[in-house]
């Protein structure tokens, strides 16, 4: 079987999930699909397990928060890779801020446990169906997450930051 290029995989994945593709763009030679959450688990057990595809490492999984973007804040992100054809591939998840569900990927890649929990440790977003989505990395007791950017950089009493301290 003969590798595949980032332009006949974009023909293969806009042939079966056009509907639930948003938007496709590439940067640095990986493609890049938004992606509709109902389409996620479909989507990626099909890149695993399809012969000509064999996107068979899970890099990671990971979030951003980007809270200027009203209804779409956080961005999951799925970073794929197919060592047979040596193509990467990332699938973002939109979320709302108040709706931060999506469904687990941990049973069809079990490295995904781990960065799963962490996402939502960090983001707060819920991975539906996850073993076991607890804390690894903060206090137990932590009841924010600490990645949102929801807070200010710096303690605005603090005086020890002022430009006369520094002689400007």
């Amino acid at each position: 079987m003969s590798s595949i290029d980032n332009n006949t995989l974009k023909d293969l994945l806009t042939e079966k999930y056009g509907a639930h593709i948003g938007n496709i763009e590439e940067s640095y030679g990986i493609l890049d699909l938004f992606i509709k959450r109902e389409s996620l688990r479909e989507m990626v057990s099909d890149l695993r397990t399809a012969p000509q595809l064999e996107f068979n490492f899970l890099t990671s999984v990971c979030g951003i928060h980007f809270p200027e973007r009203e209804g779409q804040e956080l961005d999951v992100v799925y970073h794929l890779h197919s060592l047979y054809n040596n193509l990467r591939i990332r699938l973002h998840v939109l979320l709302s801020i108040n709706d931060p569900v999506v469904p687990t990927i941990s049973d069809i890649f079990s490295a995904a446990n781990w960065s799963e929990r962490e996402t939502f440790e960090f983001y707060g977003v819920k991975f539906e169906g996850h073993p076991n989505l607890t804390i690894i990395l903060n206090v137990e007791d932590m009841d924010y997450h600490p990645l949102l950017k929801q807070y200010q950089l710096t303690d605005a009493t603090r005086t020890d930051k002022e430009d006369k301290y520094f002689g400007r």
